[in-house]
């Protein structure tokens, strides 16, 4: 970054990304192009057996990666999607694959309008390190964590850091950057740091329902669900507060979910973790565990509120960005974050990329919190709207109740009408904007038809294509 705060091509130029998840990788991926080193300091030694990092809290829990996120990886790394494929990670047609339930009406497998990939997230980071790490210009300090910036109110002009040693007599030393992104995810402590060096912290936007979750890995019969079936899912709402599913892996196994709000959180126990499924609004899941072998522990996630720093306001300092979770943490139980980590590298690329513009910080700031807003919407939409949500960011504008009536009525014909079910699944994939909910033949449906028949029991095969 200039001394504005510019982003330009000059000898020695030096950026260092703080985290090497998902969103750290891509962006370090995308300053390679502008910087002629980039150093990517991460907590974790990265693993080389394919196992979840400890640094990724979620890992070892039901993880998609959403159309919109398919085709930002594919603008970044050309052929991934492919490479994802002939990994083994599942692709499962939406709705043909999967029998849904949502707000007490089973979908209809009508011909798949999207598709969605379903492998571990060890597997799709693995994947995507591999790639990215090849760049020459891009090293990692491993075991190694931040502990502060250097710089001042004005500027941020470099990191703080020290080796995870575990000895306390381990020093701490200064690393120059002429850019620090912070990629470290929804545990950040990049407002100690700022205040650190005296400048402002975020203002923060939070949504929590105190939703909780655990999975659990299992093996069906023959390592399926039920033959053209690769995955359940009841997704929890207003009036059913529970949900879970069980997801396909890339080895053919299912990872199993289930999902409580505060107060009612799903146990880690394993027999009572069984005993939770019972709770969901069908007994489909539980009636599929009594055959399935289980082949690992019941692990719980609590951290799943919504929230959302606003870097892009005045009074930051230059030189210092956010991205991915550190960012923007949705609740994962819509599977937005790892799309979202890559469309906001696509948009950190088109920003630096702008001849039109100088791509100051808060420009970039600006387009890096432009990429999560759909997912945002989507997420704190639905949260604000189940019991006992708290936050700050809980009312919505005026306008939000006239949204609300028609996105209801949306929601109440999606299962049965292709139509109407078709742009509500590109929306929620992060694959189409809002506004193609208000298409002619959707709003046609929406405003004038009643909802479609939908089946009274779990729709045991895919519809025929009509």
């Amino acid at each position: 970054m200039d001394s504005d705060g510019s982003t330009g091509r000059r000898g020695g130029r030096h950026a260092v990304v703080v985290g090497g998840s998902l969103a750290g990788l891509l962006a370090a991926h995308v300053l390679a192009g502008h910087a002629d080193r980039v150093t990517v300091v991460e907590r974790d030694r990265f693993p080389d057996d394919g196992t979840a990092r400890p640094g990724v809290p979620q890992g070892r829990h039901p993880h998609v990666l959403l159309k919109g996120g398919q085709a930002a990886m594919e603008s970044l790394l050309p052929g991934f999607v492919a490479e994802l494929r002939a990994a083994g990670a599942p692709r499962v047609g939406m709705p043909t694959d999967m029998v849904l339930w949502q707000n007490g009406r089973w979908y209809r497998r009508v011909p798949t309008s999207t598709y969605i990939y379903t492998g571990s997230r060890a597997q799709l980071e693995g994947l995507v390190r591999r790639r990215v790490l090849a760049n020459p210009a891009i090293s990692v300090m491993a075991g190694t964590e931040v502990v502060g910036l250097s710089g001042d109110a004005s500027r941020v002009r470099g990191v703080v850091v020290r080796e995870r040693s575990g000895d306390a007599r381990a020093g701490s030393r200064a690393l120059a950057a002429d850019l620090v992104v912070d990629a470290s995810g929804g545990g950040t402590k990049a407002a100690q740091w700022l205040a650190g060096i005296g400048a402002a912290s975020p203002y923060e936007e939070t949504i929590d329902t105190g939703l909780a979750y655990a999975s659990r890995v299992y093996r069906g019969r023959a390592g399926v669900l039920d033959g053209d079936t690769l995955g359940y899912y009841v997704y929890p709402g207003t009036g059913q507060v529970h949900g879970g599913g069980a997801l396909p892996l890339e080895d053919g196994t299912h990872l199993v979910i289930v999902s409580g709000l505060r107060g009612d959180e799903p146990p880690t126990d394993d027999d009572e973790f069984v005993t939770y499924t019972k709770r969901l609004a069908h007994p489909l899941l539980d009636r599929w565990l009594e055959d399935a072998e289980p082949l690992s522990p019941a692990f719980g996630y609590r951290r799943t509120a919504n929230v959302r720093r606003r870097y892009d306001l005045p009074g930051h300092p230059a030189g210092f960005l956010a991205t991915g979770d550190a960012l923007c943490a949705f609740n994962p139980i819509y599977g937005q974050g790892m799309a979202v980590a890559a469309m906001s590298a696509v948009a950190l690329r088109d920003a630096l990329a702008d001849r039109r513009r100088t791509p100051t910080t808060r420009r970039v700031q600006q387009a890096l919190l432009g990429a999560s807003r759909l997912a945002w919407d989507i997420s704190a939409g639905a949260d604000r709207k189940m019991p006992g949500a708290v936050g700050n960011a809980l009312d919505g504008r005026s306008s939000d109740r006239v949204t609300g009536w028609y996105l209801r009525r949306v929601q109440e014909r999606a299962p049965g009408d292709a139509v109407v079910g078709d742009a509500f699944r590109a929306v929620l994939q992060l694959a189409a904007p809002v506004t193609a909910l208000f298409a002619p033949s959707v709003a046609r449906a929406v405003l004038f038809r009643p909802p479609a028949a939908t089946p009274a029991e779990p729709p045991e095969t895919p519809e025929a294509a009509g």
